[in-house]
């Protein structure tokens, strides 16, 4: 099956060259499984500016045929820029699970210009996560806020570790990237 053809990440196109997307508030929204091109195509229609890196993946199917298929870099996340009332009709396009104010929008703008120009030089990508074995963690959203453990393991899935440490044992859990602070 050929690949889909490649549709918009970035609107409007030389938003990370502007100097005033350094000055406007940035939001990353995390969307519903799923849900980030539906959600930049949302954000087109309503001509909000968003970015979203997305790059070609190639897999290996069950049945041992080579796939490839158009993704996000950081699955999940869409960047959305503008003022409170774009923020208010992203949140409101039924596709965002929740959203995280970007404290230092001139850093945000730095790094996604970087990523951008990398994925314009067809270099070959991989998403790489902050949390990594052995790392002390303290749990902010979800079902487990408040907890605090260790990351177990860092292969196709995070699981953090809640031990008891007198009796040297512990139970581990599944939990996302975006859900853990490092302390």
């Amino acid at each position: 099956m050929p690949i889909l053809n490649a549709e918009i990440s970035l609107y409007p196109s030389g938003l990370l060259d502007s100097e005033p997307a350094a000055n406007l508030s940035w939001w990353a929204m995390y969307t519903l499984p799923r849900q980030e091109k539906k959600l930049m195509r949302m954000l087109l229609a309503k001509e909000i500016s968003f970015y979203s890196p997305i790059i070609a993946r190639r897999y290996r199917s069950p049945n041992g045929r080579m796939r490839s298929s158009l993704q996000p870099l950081f699955g999940g996340y869409v960047f959305v820029c503008g003022e409170e009332q774009q923020r208010y009709e992203a949140v409101c396009t039924g596709c965002v699970s929740r959203w995280l104010d970007v404290p230092s929008a001139h850093e945000l703008v730095e790094d996604l210009r970087q990523v951008q120009k990398l994925i314009e030089l067809d270099a070959p990508l991989s998403p790489e996560s902050r949390l990594v074995p052995g790392q002390r963690v303290r749990i902010r959203h979800g079902a487990f806020a408040g907890y605090e453990g260790v990351i177990l393991r860092r292969e196709k899935e995070v699981r953090l570790q809640v031990a008891v440490r007198f009796m040297n044992q512990g139970v581990s859990v599944l939990l996302e990237d975006f859900q853990a602070d490092i302390i």
